[in-house]
């Protein structure tokens, strides 16, 4: 498990984050890239904790969501099934567990201020904070994908499922899009 866990978080991380599987009695599973998620956790109905991390993240985004997905399950535990799964517990809970990491012998210093500025209220999810996105983005393998405020006003885009998209003006804090049915 630990030499798995060395390909895909960073080497400080390693043994901690091991430390925090083995205790949590988690089911690591990585898998293929799902495009609508990161990562998940869930009790299985024989009592078994699984936690899933898509493999084709960078190490950085791919820690990040590990100790995302273990918070899930640490604040169910000592908060109970009943809480919000993004709410107020698990924010704490997300909180206390990244904050032995953010450390410049885990991340790179340029993402550091980003982290901390990011955990001082964690969203369900790194990619709606931009900043801390783009910031993760840039330790990505060169691709093609982009982010809605990256494609200029105007500009097109297509999802995943091959819809066609025209990119609007932004609202308060999302884009206007129309769908465009010229394939």
């Amino acid at each position: 498990m630990i030499e798995a866990l060395s390909k895909y978080i960073p080497e400080a991380a390693v043994l901690p984050a091991f430390e925090l599987i083995k205790q949590n009695d988690v089911y690591l599973k990585i898998v293929n890239e799902r495009v609508t998620r990161h990562g998940d956790y869930r009790k299985t109905k024989d009592g078994q904790h699984q936690i899933t991390v898509n493999a084709s993240l960078n190490k950085y985004r791919f820690f990040v969501t590990l100790i995302h997905e273990i918070a899930h399950l640490v604040a169910f535990k000592k908060f109970g099934r009943n809480i919000k799964p993004h709410g107020t517990h698990w924010k704490f809970t997300f909180q206390q567990l990244m904050l032995p990491f953010i450390n410049p012998q885990v991340f790179p210093s340029q993402l550091l201020p980003l982290l901390a500025l990011h955990f001082k209220n964690p969203k369900a999810s790194s990619d709606t904070d931009a900043r801390l996105s783009l910031a993760l983005k840039q330790f990505d393998p060169e691709n093609d994908k982009n982010y809605v405020f990256e494609i200029p006003a105007g500009g097109t885009f297509r999802l995943y499922n091959g819809k066609l998209f025209k990119r609007g003006n932004k609202r308060v804090k999302r884009y206007e899009c129309v769908e465009s049915f010229n394939r």
